[in-house]
């Protein structure tokens, strides 16, 4: 399997996790299902994202700063945008967002190993 389809899978999944996070947050609650999909897809661009980089840059510590900067970036895109009272959740949705895209960012460059 190649680092992109390995960043894509695993983002996938833990964008699952990510959005089921949201359910820490009571006002949110009744949206979990479109945040769990959201999440999803951002896992999805985060993972690609670290995987391509892992192909052309061979570096740990660059794939956790690169995949932290665009988890971070993906779920900063989402905090901006108000919630329905017109609150906003930068530290429920970025943190979440950032630990994904430094993850997806390690392991990219760690697995699948060249083979």
């Amino acid at each position: 399997m190649n680092k992109p389809v390995f960043g894509l899978l695993l983002g996938a999944a833990l964008g699952v996790f990510d959005g089921l996070t949201a359910w820490f947050t009571p006002a949110v609650r009744p949206f979990l299902m479109g945040i769990v999909i959201g999440s999803t897809l951002k896992g999805l661009i985060a993972g690609v994202c670290a995987g391509y980089f892992a192909n052309k840059v061979r570096s740990i510590p660059l794939g956790i700063v690169f995949g932290l900067g665009v988890g971070m970036l993906l779920a900063y895109g989402v905090a901006a945008m108000p919630s329905a009272t017109g609150e906003h959740y930068y530290f429920a949705i970025m943190l979440p967002g950032s630990v994904l895209g430094a993850v997806v960012g390690y392991a990219t460059q760690r697995y699948p190993h060249p083979g």
